[in-house]
């Protein structure tokens, strides 16, 4: 159920709305209505059938043969329209009429697959991946078990299909459920989407969010043990409870036990960190190993393979990146192997990146479909690591729900702005906040979301107060993981205060609504301030927002407190929080 408190006449007004659209509606080319049905196609044939929910429709059934590309439903076309890239780095904006994805034509080649697993489409056209919605409406697929759903503009209407590559299926399987919803705000259709597609996958929801520091975006490939050391030392004095080494540690990417020259071995890392007092996290791109890494040159048959030959994922650090046969057992040992070493040697914090490698289609060592292949890999983590904290990064969402603890939602933030990067999932903190905001009704739905690290210091930075406090701020009340990315030694008492700022913000049932170009209001309930309500402006120019301007780049924070004109005092006392209002006379 999407919404179970609606009233009688909030339901016949949503029927009402919809009712007209119906014959519009095709599933497989039956005009949508309730029933079983049957459709055959070349090579194998589908049973479905829908079901009315309130505010829409639900389809399920079965496949067999070899479906290939299958197409789903017919919709029709309504702008703007909210699209949603396949793994979690990539854009989700809202667009109108005549969107293209701005993609070059080097960077499609080197990272074509963080795009689609099917890239060719994105040349054709308007692609959404797992779901599409507009106001008053979306359209998602509820899983993704052996197709990869996506959603296409055609003329006047909008076509969802499921994608099976060469998979073909001797017995039925189930199809990926679809739901189809109309009649309420966008975001909060959303939210019942996410909720409903939570349930169908046993998403993991930790009751906590970590708190922690992460080494990578201050210094990147720089990093040294020396670094680590400092910073650990400072981080005493933070309220951090992980501490997580990312990329730079490795000796090269896929051979991760093998330290760096400088570093120590990664169960001494272990061992320092959490004599520290923190819970050891560690970076991995474990499902992709580099041409120049021993596991590759060792073992070139455990990878995906084009024409017999290992085949290219992507390119980075300067290398070519190969992505793991995930279905090859010996593959499937060896990551068993990794995580369970990484485990038993102290780590209780997973940063796993690149994962849209285990995905990309190729020949593999089983004849399954590239999203099979890919849980493949998941479950043999999930299952190594027990229960520690997984973050998924660069995933293929909508596979990884039930997998992860948290997830990236956006691209990478950045020590800038936006720099006018073009809109195609490339790193800057604006394109970071959208996504974040875009994205809200995944988290505690899913899994908990992830806006990327904030960025305290002033130092070495291209931010403006305002924009660090906005990214801070949103992060917070948005109820995201927090994970700072400074040398804390750069970092003053006010980029301390604002990570408390932001830390009182968290712990609420965040709700997103667009306001105007690029402006957004967030509204969160039972945060640790109360009731608050935040207004976000992504844009370059003020707006003004119910009376209220909102600077360009920035925020404006209201409290309940504040609104009802009362002052707010919060003492400490045997490890409980105390909170008083008053009202000033």
């Amino acid at each position: 159920m999407v919404r179970e408190n609606l009233t009688d006449g909030a339901v016949g007004a949503i029927k009402e709305e919809i009712g007209g659209k119906e014959e519009q509606v095709r599933l497989c080319g039956v005009h949508v209505q309730e029933g079983c049905f049957v459709h055959s196609f070349e090579g194998g044939s589908l049973s479905f059938q829908v079901e009315r929910v309130p505010l829409g429709w639900v389809v399920r059934g079965t496949v067999e043969g070899r479906p290939g590309r299958l197409e789903v439903v017919r919709l029709p076309l309504r702008f703007p329209l909210l699209l949603h890239s396949w793994e979690s780095w990539g854009a989700c904006p809202l667009v109108d009429e005549g969107w293209r994805f701005p993609w070059g034509e080097r960077q499609y080649e080197d990272w074509r697959y963080t795009v689609s697993p099917v890239p060719e489409l994105m040349r054709e056209g308007v692609v959404s991946d797992y779901l599409v919605a507009w106001e008053h409406g979306m359209a998602g697929f509820l899983t993704s078990r052996y197709a990869h759903g996506f959603f296409t503009v055609e003329g006047e209407e909008l076509v969802g299909y499921l994608e099976f590559f060469d998979r073909e299926f001797e017995e039925p399987v189930p199809l990926e459920p679809l739901v189809v919803l109309e009649g309420a705000r966008m975001w909060e259709l959303l939210e019942g989407y996410a909720t409903m597609a939570g349930r169908e996958n046993r998403a993991r929801v930790p009751a906590y969010s970590p708190l922690g520091w992460c080494s990578w975006y201050h210094y990147f490939l720089d990093l040294t043990w020396d670094e680590v050391r400092k910073n650990l030392a400072r981080a005493r004095e933070w309220p951090f409870e992980v501490f997580q080494v990312d990329d730079a540690y490795e000796a090269d990417i896929g051979d991760w036990l093998e330290p760096r020259e400088g570093f120590p071995s990664v169960e001494e890392m272990a061992r320092v960190i959490k004599e520290a007092g923190f819970r050891p996290g560690i970076w991995t791109a474990p499902f992709c190993a580099s041409s120049t890494s021993r596991v590759f040159r060792e073992h070139p048959e455990w990878f995906v393979k084009e024409d017999g030959r290992p085949r290219v994922a992507f390119r980075n650090w300067d290398k070519d990146i190969h992505a793991l046969d995930l279905s090859n057992p010996e593959v499937q040992d060896h990551l068993t192997g990794l995580f369970s070493s990484l485990r038993a040697v102290g780590y209780e914090y997973f940063k796993i990146d690149f994962l849209f490698a285990g995905a990309v289609p190729g020949e593999r060592y089983l004849k399954v479909s590239p999203v099979e292949a890919y849980r493949m890999g998941l479950e043999t983590i999930r299952e190594a690591v027990g229960d520690a904290f997984i973050l998924g990064c660069g995933a293929p969402l909508l596979p990884s729900v039930g997998l992860v603890d948290g997830m990236r939602i956006g691209p990478d933030t950045t020590p800038f702005w936006d720099r006018s990067i073009p809109d195609n999932g490339a790193p800057a903190i604006r394109y970071a906040l959208r996504n974040a905001l875009h994205r809200a009704f995944m988290h505690r739905r899913f899994w908990l979301n992830d806006p990327d690290c904030l960025l305290l210091r002033k130092e070495r930075i291209s931010l403006s107060e305002e924009e660090r406090r906005t990214f801070a701020l949103t992060a917070g009340a948005l109820d995201g993981m927090l994970v700072d990315s400074d040398d804390l030694a750069l970092v003053d008492e006010e980029g301390k205060a604002l990570l408390h700022e932001a830390l009182s913000l968290t712990g609420g049932r965040p709700h997103v609504r667009r306001c105007g170009e690029a402006c957004y209001e967030v509204i969160s309930e039972g945060t640790r301030s109360g009731m608050v309500r935040l207004l976000v402006n992504l844009s370059e120019e003020a707006k003004v927002v119910e009376g209220t301007t909102v600077p360009p780049h920035g925020t404006v924070l209201e409290r309940e407190e504040q609104a009802l004109g009362l002052s707010r005092r919060v003492e400490e006392r045997d490890g409980r929080r105390f909170t008083y209002y008053h009202r000033e006379e």
